[in-house]
């Protein structure tokens, strides 16, 4: 098993917005507060789940601004820094190193398909721009490309701030490969909560989540079953936790999950930025029995 780098549980925290569409910066700090109060070791902040895409530049920095600062270093905060325009992602990199963010998550370029050494390029032209220890995030079904684990370990090898990867092809056997090709203190992150422990058993370290939003403590508690060796216990934990995860996916993301923020915390999320709409009833009758099933709601 890797070591976790940024912690074992970064939860990728949504974006709180208001009834107008504007972020609701007060209820941001709040929520990364009640986010270290409710299992999670640190936070990725302007990522896909915190809506980053809709988001504008001003925007970025005064909401990571304010989450740096009513997290006071208390715990890490990795900011979404990721684009499908190399001169645009080492701009966002730049200004995110510059708001106090500890790490970056880059996603690697959507829609414009690279081939393995455009990847390669692409990150080696951020690493090159920035100090700060940056996450590869590998999440095909939202790029349409697939980075190599082979690409993955030739950056590792020639970037030392290269120290991490979100792993979200949701494939065991490219897991399994990452953890050969890797160095030993290279941190494999699950991007899939329903997939931690059968990623845990292949060699990932912890896990990037969206559940984290909202129950962040029963993953804990299914890593640390695992990592303490009660795998049988890790796997009751688990066949509580899936149903909750997948109820997370019944729309698309972050839809799901800004609604159980709301249900959940007290912390009003607000409806998602188009092109996202708000949750449909059909959906929310599937979340709502998610969450009363898990007891996080009555």
């Amino acid at each position: 098993m890797t070591k976790p780098y940024f912690g074992r549980l970064l939860t990728a925290m949504v974006t709180p917005f208001n009834e107008d569409g504007s972020i609701n910066y007060a209820a941001g700090a709040d929520f990364a507060e009640w986010l270290l109060a409710n299992g999670s070791d640190g936070l990725v902040v302007e990522g896909s789940t915190g809506e980053a895409a809709t988001m504008n530049m001003d925007e970025k920095i005064k909401f990571m601004e304010t989450i740096v600062k009513r997290v006071n270093g208390r715990a890490k905060i990795v900011a979404g820094a990721g684009t499908n325009c190399t001169a645009s992602t080492i701009e966002l990199a730049q200004k995110m190193e510059a708001c106090g963010a500890d790490g970056l998550l880059v996603v690697g370029p959507y829609y414009n398909k690279p081939t393995q050494e455009g990847y390669y390029q692409h990150f080696a032209a951020v690493a090159k721009a920035t100090k700060l220890p940056i996450i590869v995030y590998n999440v095909p079904g939202r790029t349409g490309g697939n980075i190599a684990p082979a690409t993955i370990a030739r950056l590792a090898k020639d970037f030392s701030n290269i120290v991490a990867v979100k792993e979200a092809a949701g494939n065991v056997a490219q897991t399994a490969e990452l953890y050969r090709v890797l160095p030993d203190d290279f941190s494999i992150y699950s991007g899939d909560d329903g997939l931690i422990l059968p990623f845990m058993s292949v060699g990932a370290c912890g896990l990037i989540s969206v559940l984290g939003n909202v129950n962040g403590k029963i993953l804990q508690e299914l890593m640390t079953a695992y990592s303490e060796g009660r795998v049988k216990d890790a796997a009751d934990i688990n066949k509580r936790m899936v149903p909750q995860a997948k109820a997370m996916f019944v729309e698309s993301n972050p839809i799901p999950i800004k609604a159980a923020v709301t249900k959940v915390t007290g912390i009003n999320a607000g409806a998602p930025r188009l092109p996202l709409t708000p949750i449909s009833a059909a959906g929310e009758a599937v979340l709502d029995a998610a969450l009363k099933e898990a007891g996080l709601v009555k």
